[in-house]
């Protein structure tokens, strides 16, 4: 029962990062997104930077919210 409700809880965390990150790329703040290697990457013109999931969460947040978005 906990390892399924960590897994919803998992799924529900990759589901807001997809979101905030496509959100991000249609207001042009980033180019791309997605995990590689455990860290979430997030792809900027001259710039890639790693995080963890969390950071990234907080980054994307962030920025979008910086343009009123």
């Amino acid at each position: 029962m906990i390892k399924q409700i960590n897994m919803e809880v998992e799924a529900m965390s990759v589901n807001e990062l997809t979101e905030l990150g496509n959100r991000a790329i249609s207001l042009g703040l980033i180019i791309g997104h997605g995990y590689r290697s455990n860290k979430y990457e997030i792809l900027r013109r001259n710039e890639v930077v790693a995080l963890s999931p969390k950071e990234a969460r907080a980054y994307l947040k962030k920025l979008i919210e910086e343009v009123g978005g």
